[in-house]
Protein backbone atom coordinates (compact mmCIF):
# COMPACT_ATOMS: atom_id res chain seq x y z
CA UNK A 1 0.00 0.00 0.00
CA UNK A 2 1.50 3.38 -0.99
CA UNK A 3 -0.56 5.58 0.83
CA UNK A 4 1.33 6.63 4.34
CA UNK A 5 0.12 6.02 7.28
CA UNK A 6 -0.72 7.69 10.49
CA UNK A 7 -0.58 6.34 14.02
CA UNK A 8 -2.00 7.59 17.20
CA UNK A 9 -1.75 4.76 19.38
CA UNK A 10 0.96 3.36 19.73
CA UNK A 11 2.42 2.08 23.38
CA UNK A 12 6.21 2.53 23.15
CA UNK A 13 7.10 -0.45 25.27
CA UNK A 14 4.35 -2.33 24.14
CA UNK A 15 5.56 -1.92 20.47
CA UNK A 16 9.13 -3.52 21.24
CA UNK A 17 10.15 -6.13 19.27
CA UNK A 18 10.49 -9.26 21.45
CA UNK A 19 13.95 -10.28 19.52
CA UNK A 20 14.79 -6.58 20.83
CA UNK A 21 13.75 -7.55 24.84
CA UNK A 22 15.01 -10.97 24.97
CA UNK A 23 18.73 -9.58 23.52
CA UNK A 24 18.45 -6.83 26.49
CA UNK A 25 17.30 -9.17 29.28
CA UNK A 26 20.71 -11.28 28.15
CA UNK A 27 22.49 -8.11 28.02
CA UNK A 28 21.58 -7.74 31.80
CA UNK A 29 21.58 -11.31 32.84
CA UNK A 30 17.98 -10.98 33.90
CA UNK A 31 15.32 -13.97 33.81
CA UNK A 32 12.29 -13.17 32.23
CA UNK A 33 10.62 -17.03 32.76
CA UNK A 34 7.34 -16.93 31.61
CA UNK A 35 6.92 -13.81 29.30
CA UNK A 36 8.13 -15.93 26.08
CA UNK A 37 6.31 -19.05 24.10
CA UNK A 38 8.22 -21.69 22.80
CA UNK A 39 8.58 -19.53 19.87
CA UNK A 40 10.02 -16.16 20.76
CA UNK A 41 6.83 -14.55 21.07
CA UNK A 42 5.35 -12.92 24.19
CA UNK A 43 3.05 -15.42 26.03
CA UNK A 44 -0.55 -14.77 27.25
CA UNK A 45 -4.10 -15.76 27.03
CA UNK A 46 -6.33 -12.75 28.91
CA UNK A 47 -5.76 -9.01 29.36
CA UNK A 48 -5.08 -9.36 32.81
CA UNK A 49 -2.15 -12.01 31.71
CA UNK A 50 -0.95 -9.08 28.80
CA UNK A 51 -0.62 -6.50 31.65
CA UNK A 52 1.59 -8.52 33.84
CA UNK A 53 3.61 -9.89 30.73
CA UNK A 54 4.26 -6.18 29.47
CA UNK A 55 5.09 -5.25 32.76
CA UNK A 56 7.36 -8.20 33.27
CA UNK A 57 9.05 -7.06 30.12
CA UNK A 58 9.48 -3.45 31.04
CA UNK A 59 11.93 -4.65 33.51
CA UNK A 60 14.30 -4.52 31.70
CA UNK A 61 14.08 -1.44 30.47
CA UNK A 62 15.73 0.24 33.24
CA UNK A 63 18.09 3.50 31.98
CA UNK A 64 17.72 5.90 28.83
CA UNK A 65 19.98 4.19 26.77
CA UNK A 66 17.80 1.51 26.43
CA UNK A 67 14.30 3.98 25.54
CA UNK A 68 16.86 5.33 23.34
CA UNK A 69 17.75 2.03 21.88
CA UNK A 70 13.92 1.11 21.82
CA UNK A 71 12.90 4.53 20.29
CA UNK A 72 14.79 3.54 17.10
CA UNK A 73 13.89 0.10 16.95
CA UNK A 74 10.28 0.32 17.61
CA UNK A 75 10.21 3.34 14.32
CA UNK A 76 12.47 1.36 12.25
CA UNK A 77 9.59 -0.88 12.53
CA UNK A 78 7.15 1.42 11.50
CA UNK A 79 9.28 3.02 8.80
CA UNK A 80 8.76 -0.48 7.10
CA UNK A 81 5.18 0.02 7.34
CA UNK A 82 4.99 3.22 5.46
CA UNK A 83 4.48 5.26 8.54
CA UNK A 84 5.03 8.55 7.98
CA UNK A 85 4.11 10.02 11.70
CA UNK A 86 2.86 8.48 15.07
CA UNK A 87 2.47 9.10 18.64
CA UNK A 88 3.70 6.71 20.90
CA UNK A 89 2.32 6.63 24.69
CA UNK A 90 5.29 7.02 27.33
CA UNK A 91 4.88 6.41 30.75
CA UNK A 92 6.94 8.37 33.40
CA UNK A 93 6.34 4.76 35.54
CA UNK A 94 8.63 2.75 33.19
CA UNK A 95 10.91 5.74 33.09
CA UNK A 96 12.54 7.07 36.24
CA UNK A 97 9.77 6.25 38.38
CA UNK A 98 8.18 9.72 37.98
CA UNK A 99 10.63 11.88 38.85
CA UNK A 100 10.65 14.59 37.10
CA UNK A 101 14.70 14.85 36.51
CA UNK A 102 14.79 11.16 35.97
CA UNK A 103 12.42 11.38 32.98
CA UNK A 104 13.98 14.37 31.44
CA UNK A 105 16.99 11.72 30.40
CA UNK A 106 14.81 9.39 29.41
CA UNK A 107 12.83 12.06 27.55
CA UNK A 108 15.77 13.31 25.61
CA UNK A 109 16.95 9.51 25.20
CA UNK A 110 14.10 9.19 23.11
CA UNK A 111 13.51 12.69 21.14
CA UNK A 112 17.49 11.89 20.37
CA UNK A 113 16.83 8.96 18.88
CA UNK A 114 13.94 9.94 17.36
CA UNK A 115 15.52 12.87 15.02
CA UNK A 116 18.27 10.48 13.78
CA UNK A 117 15.27 8.94 11.54
CA UNK A 118 13.97 11.83 9.53
CA UNK A 119 11.76 9.38 7.44
CA UNK A 120 8.93 9.37 10.63
CA UNK A 121 7.69 12.16 13.19
CA UNK A 122 6.90 11.28 16.36
CA UNK A 123 5.29 13.18 19.08
CA UNK A 124 4.82 11.86 22.87
CA UNK A 125 1.82 11.58 24.53
CA UNK A 126 2.61 10.93 28.38
CA UNK A 127 0.23 8.40 29.89
CA UNK A 128 -0.92 7.67 33.86
CA UNK A 129 -1.38 4.08 34.37
CA UNK A 130 -4.76 3.42 35.40
CA UNK A 131 -4.53 0.25 37.99
CA UNK A 132 -1.83 2.20 39.23
CA UNK A 133 -4.12 4.78 41.51
CA UNK A 134 -5.25 8.22 40.91
CA UNK A 135 -2.20 9.61 43.19
CA UNK A 136 0.65 8.20 40.92
CA UNK A 137 -1.24 9.60 37.91
CA UNK A 138 -0.13 12.92 39.44
CA UNK A 139 3.35 12.38 39.08
CA UNK A 140 2.88 11.38 35.75
CA UNK A 141 0.52 14.82 34.97
CA UNK A 142 3.68 16.62 36.49
CA UNK A 143 6.23 14.99 34.61
CA UNK A 144 3.91 15.93 31.51
CA UNK A 145 3.34 19.88 32.98
CA UNK A 146 7.23 20.08 33.01
CA UNK A 147 8.24 18.52 29.80
CA UNK A 148 5.32 19.88 27.58
CA UNK A 149 6.11 21.20 24.57
CA UNK A 150 7.48 20.50 20.57
CA UNK A 151 7.96 16.91 21.77
CA UNK A 152 5.07 15.80 24.36
CA UNK A 153 2.65 16.96 23.03
CA UNK A 154 -0.16 15.05 24.79
CA UNK A 155 -1.39 13.56 28.23
CA UNK A 156 -3.49 10.24 28.81
CA UNK A 157 -4.21 7.36 30.08
CA UNK A 158 -3.74 3.34 29.81
CA UNK A 159 -3.71 0.44 32.31
CA UNK A 160 -6.49 -1.60 33.71
CA UNK A 161 -10.18 0.08 32.57
CA UNK A 162 -11.98 -1.54 35.31
CA UNK A 163 -10.01 0.07 38.01
CA UNK A 164 -11.81 3.01 39.61
CA UNK A 165 -13.51 5.47 37.41
CA UNK A 166 -12.27 8.29 35.14
CA UNK A 167 -13.19 10.99 36.75
CA UNK A 168 -11.25 9.57 39.42
CA UNK A 169 -8.26 10.81 37.93
CA UNK A 170 -9.65 14.50 36.80
CA UNK A 171 -7.09 16.63 38.55
CA UNK A 172 -4.48 15.08 36.62
CA UNK A 173 -5.90 15.78 33.42
CA UNK A 174 -6.93 19.23 34.40
CA UNK A 175 -3.40 20.00 35.23
CA UNK A 176 -1.94 18.61 31.66
CA UNK A 177 -4.45 20.79 30.27
CA UNK A 178 -3.35 23.69 31.84
CA UNK A 179 0.06 22.98 30.48
CA UNK A 180 -1.32 23.36 27.09
CA UNK A 181 -1.44 19.01 26.53
CA UNK A 182 -3.97 17.41 24.24
CA UNK A 183 -5.93 15.12 26.46
CA UNK A 184 -7.07 11.28 25.27
CA UNK A 185 -7.62 8.65 27.46
CA UNK A 186 -8.15 4.52 27.13
CA UNK A 187 -12.11 3.87 27.16
CA UNK A 188 -14.63 1.84 26.24
CA UNK A 189 -12.62 -1.71 24.79
CA UNK A 190 -13.35 -2.83 28.28
CA UNK A 191 -15.41 -0.86 30.43
CA UNK A 192 -18.39 -0.73 28.21
CA UNK A 193 -20.09 2.75 26.58
CA UNK A 194 -20.41 3.90 30.35
CA UNK A 195 -16.63 4.34 30.37
CA UNK A 196 -16.50 6.39 27.17
CA UNK A 197 -19.40 8.71 28.74
CA UNK A 198 -17.16 9.03 31.84
CA UNK A 199 -14.13 9.75 29.59
CA UNK A 200 -15.67 12.77 27.10
CA UNK A 201 -17.71 14.11 29.86
CA UNK A 202 -15.47 13.96 33.04
CA UNK A 203 -12.02 14.10 31.84
CA UNK A 204 -12.77 15.84 28.63
CA UNK A 205 -10.83 14.70 26.09
CA UNK A 206 -10.78 15.19 22.26
CA UNK A 207 -9.43 11.57 21.51
CA UNK A 208 -10.55 8.52 23.09
CA UNK A 209 -8.49 5.05 22.96
CA UNK A 210 -10.42 2.25 21.64
CA UNK A 211 -13.50 3.37 22.46
CA UNK A 212 -15.18 1.08 20.26
CA UNK A 213 -17.74 0.13 22.79
CA UNK A 214 -19.58 3.20 22.23
CA UNK A 215 -21.51 0.91 19.49
CA UNK A 216 -23.34 -0.51 22.26
CA UNK A 217 -25.07 3.45 23.02
CA UNK A 218 -27.08 5.00 20.03
CA UNK A 219 -27.11 8.31 22.08
CA UNK A 220 -23.02 8.16 22.85
CA UNK A 221 -22.49 7.55 18.73
CA UNK A 222 -24.39 10.45 17.88
CA UNK A 223 -22.85 12.68 20.49
CA UNK A 224 -19.18 11.59 19.65
CA UNK A 225 -19.89 12.20 15.79
CA UNK A 226 -21.57 15.58 16.43
CA UNK A 227 -18.68 16.25 18.50
CA UNK A 228 -16.33 14.77 16.21
CA UNK A 229 -14.67 13.03 19.04
CA UNK A 230 -11.98 10.84 17.27
CA UNK A 231 -11.73 7.00 17.92
CA UNK A 232 -8.17 5.75 18.04
CA UNK A 233 -9.46 2.62 16.89
CA UNK A 234 -6.67 -0.79 17.34
CA UNK A 235 -9.11 -3.52 15.60
CA UNK A 236 -6.54 -6.51 15.55
CA UNK A 237 -5.87 -5.53 19.52
CA UNK A 238 -9.22 -6.00 20.22
CA UNK A 239 -9.58 -9.18 18.84
CA UNK A 240 -6.64 -10.84 19.76
CA UNK A 241 -7.58 -9.83 23.66
CA UNK A 242 -11.52 -11.30 22.80
CA UNK A 243 -13.26 -7.89 22.92
CA UNK A 244 -14.68 -9.24 19.75
CA UNK A 245 -14.81 -12.22 18.36
CA UNK A 246 -14.03 -11.79 15.28
CA UNK A 247 -13.12 -9.18 12.53
CA UNK A 248 -16.30 -9.50 11.19
CA UNK A 249 -18.33 -8.62 14.23
CA UNK A 250 -15.77 -5.47 15.34
CA UNK A 251 -17.66 -2.10 14.97
CA UNK A 252 -15.72 0.24 13.07
CA UNK A 253 -17.36 0.25 10.09
CA UNK A 254 -20.24 0.82 11.94
CA UNK A 255 -18.74 3.43 13.92
CA UNK A 256 -17.62 5.25 10.59
CA UNK A 257 -20.88 4.78 8.87
CA UNK A 258 -22.55 6.65 11.94
CA UNK A 259 -20.35 9.96 11.38
CA UNK A 260 -17.69 9.00 14.33
CA UNK A 261 -14.21 10.21 13.35
CA UNK A 262 -12.14 6.90 13.49
CA UNK A 263 -8.48 6.22 12.95
CA UNK A 264 -6.45 3.04 12.77
CA UNK A 265 -3.64 1.56 15.37
CA UNK A 266 -1.52 -1.30 16.19
CA UNK A 267 -2.18 -0.77 19.68
CA UNK A 268 1.50 -3.05 21.05
CA UNK A 269 2.16 -4.74 17.72
CA UNK A 270 4.33 -7.64 18.05
CA UNK A 271 1.92 -8.74 21.37
CA UNK A 272 -1.18 -8.91 18.68
CA UNK A 273 0.80 -10.50 16.10
CA UNK A 274 0.02 -7.49 13.90
CA UNK A 275 1.40 -4.60 11.88
CA UNK A 276 -0.38 -1.45 10.86
CA UNK A 277 -0.27 -2.68 6.48
CA UNK A 278 -2.11 -6.19 7.89
CA UNK A 279 -4.51 -4.31 9.91
CA UNK A 280 -5.65 -2.32 6.42
CA UNK A 281 -5.09 -5.39 4.36
CA UNK A 282 -7.73 -7.19 7.03
CA UNK A 283 -10.03 -3.92 6.44
CA UNK A 284 -10.13 -4.22 3.36
CA UNK A 285 -10.96 -7.76 3.19
CA UNK A 286 -13.64 -7.89 5.92
CA UNK A 287 -14.96 -4.60 5.34
CA UNK A 288 -14.11 -3.51 1.78
CA UNK A 289 -11.74 -0.73 2.82
CA UNK A 290 -10.42 0.68 -0.92
CA UNK A 291 -7.14 3.42 -0.81
CA UNK A 292 -10.26 6.30 -0.78
CA UNK A 293 -11.41 4.78 2.58
CA UNK A 294 -7.80 4.31 3.92
CA UNK A 295 -6.98 7.51 2.73
CA UNK A 296 -9.93 9.33 4.33
CA UNK A 297 -9.07 7.46 8.01
CA UNK A 298 -5.54 8.53 7.48
CA UNK A 299 -6.53 12.28 7.01
CA UNK A 300 -8.73 11.80 10.02
CA UNK A 301 -5.84 11.14 11.69
CA UNK A 302 -3.75 13.80 10.86
CA UNK A 303 -6.35 16.27 11.56
CA UNK A 304 -6.52 14.61 15.04
CA UNK A 305 -2.91 14.02 15.36
CA UNK A 306 -1.57 16.52 18.79
CA UNK A 307 0.63 18.19 16.42
CA UNK A 308 1.60 21.73 15.87
CA UNK A 309 0.21 23.85 12.64
CA UNK A 310 2.96 23.02 10.57
CA UNK A 311 3.48 19.70 11.12
CA UNK A 312 -0.20 18.54 10.24
CA UNK A 313 -0.08 20.48 6.78
CA UNK A 314 2.92 18.31 5.78
CA UNK A 315 1.49 15.35 6.87
CA UNK A 316 -2.00 16.65 4.95
CA UNK A 317 -0.10 17.08 1.69
CA UNK A 318 2.07 13.80 1.99
CA UNK A 319 -1.79 12.26 1.89
CA UNK A 320 -3.16 14.40 -1.45
CA UNK A 321 -3.48 11.89 -4.07
CA UNK A 322 -0.91 11.91 -6.90
CA UNK A 323 -1.58 14.04 -9.64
Amino acid sequence: MSIPKIELHLHIEGAAPPAFIRGLAQEKGTNLQGVFNDDGSYRFENFKQFLSVYEAACTVLTGPEDFGRLTTAVLEQSIEQGVIYTEAFLSPDFCGGGDVGAWREYMHAMQEAAAKLPQIEMRGIITCIRHFGPDQAKTAAICARETAGDFITGFGMGGDEMQGAQGDFAYSFDMAREAGLRLTTHAGEWGGAESVWQAVRDLKVERVGHGVQAIDDPALVDHLAEHQIVLEVCPGSNVALGVYADWRSHPIEKLRERGVPVTVSTDDPPFFHTTLSEEYDLLGHHFGWEDETIRAVNVTAANAAFCDAATRDKLLKALEPAS
